[in-house]
């Protein structure tokens, strides 16, 4: 005697629908590099700045300028090492993460199409850091812009990546009252430096 579980099973089993192929998104795929001019604009309209920089020394003195002397600034990224007040890597205590004020990562890429910034665990070295800072700032190479998420998509099917993300902007909510706050459970402020 069956049980019902097993007649159920078997009633699913029996009567699973045909199989299809995939759908064609040929008509996404795009041969051109994406827009520096409509990423800028995306970045704005979701809550974010960009600035231009040719070197890491410009990012430093505009870091500087921008949250001054006593800003706890952490990154993983040894080109700007002498900017950080803390060490961090993977031996930091993610408890010590609470109070940061600036941190600096290297994004992989940019989308055109919406402001968004690839990065993965291998940049942020804590998954926690993007999040939970008071201030973003992410910097990716002028020439690594993609004009779609489709083409983000593709060009991260080609990559081995533990956890991965993108970034869009501050982090923002409009359900309180349908009143736009921005951060309200992240950071305040996102700046991407695009270099070259």
């Amino acid at each position: 005697m069956m049980s019902s579980r097993d007649s159920i099973l078997k009633a699913v089993k029996e009567n699973q629908p045909e199989k299809a192929g995939l759908p064609d998104i040929s008509v996404f795929k795009t041969s051109t590099q994406g827009s520096l001019s409509k990423f800028a604009a995306a970045l704005n309209a979701v809550g974010g700045k960009i600035a231009y920089v040719s070197d890491y020394g410009e990012i430093l003195h505009m870091i500087k300028a921008q949250y001054g002397d006593h800003a706890k600034v952490i990154s993983p990224m040894k080109e700007l090492a002498m900017l950080c007040t803390e060490n961090f890597d993977l031996s930091t205590p993610v408890h010590s993460l609470h109070d940061v004020d600036v941190a600096i990562l290297k994004g992989q890429f940019g989308v055109a199409e919406n402001g968004a910034v690839w990065i993965t665990d291998k940049e942020m070295v804590n998954r926690a850091l993007p999040f939970i800072t008071q201030h973003l700032v992410a910097i990716i190479d002028w020439e690594m812009i993609v004009p779609t998420m489709h083409d983000s998509y593709e060009l991260i099917s080609r990559t081995r990546y533990g956890f991965g993300t993108f970034i869009a902007g501050p982090s923002k909510t409009a359900d309180i009252e349908q009143s736009l706050v921005i951060g309200a459970h992240g950071p305040r402020s996102m700046t991407v430096y695009v270099m070259g």
